[in-house]
């Protein structure tokens, strides 16, 4: 499965979400929400994944945890923040590079319209 497919069912499945729940609640909720309803479609993903950071070739330990990592094509980061931070944006484009990667989304629930809290990063996609 492509990269912009994968984005795809999993922005199709926060939409769903979002419209049943609205904003306000708390990213863990949404992450097991969001958890529970990828693995009913059959996707393949890993939650709160330890990445690990390699400096002159040698372990320096964990450097992030991805909130999920989808089908080890997508890292999907969610927020249920007020205001998502250029910071927040920068971090993804981090995480796109330590892992080779190519897409990420960064959705934050607390959008009252959801479209306005998606955000597509691409890493040479």
């Amino acid at each position: 499965m492509h990269e912009n497919e994968i984005a795809t069912r999993v922005i199709d499945t926060c939409f769903y979400i979002h419209k049943k729940l609205g904003p306000g609640l708390l990213e863990s909720v949404y992450e097991e929400i969001l958890s529970y309803e990828l693995n009913k479609q059959g996707l393949l993903f890993d939650r709160q994944k330890p990445i690990p950071v390699y400096w002159d070739n040698k372990l320096m330990g964990v450097g992030f945890r991805a909130d999920l990592l989808v089908e080890n094509k997508v890292i999907v980061e969610l927020k249920s923040v007020e205001i998502v931070l250029p910071v927040h944006y920068k971090k993804l484009i981090t995480y796109l590079r330590i892992l080779d990667m190519k897409l990420g989304l960064m959705i934050n629930f607390s959008e009252v319209l959801l479209k306005n809290g998606i955000k597509r990063v691409a890493n040479g996609l």
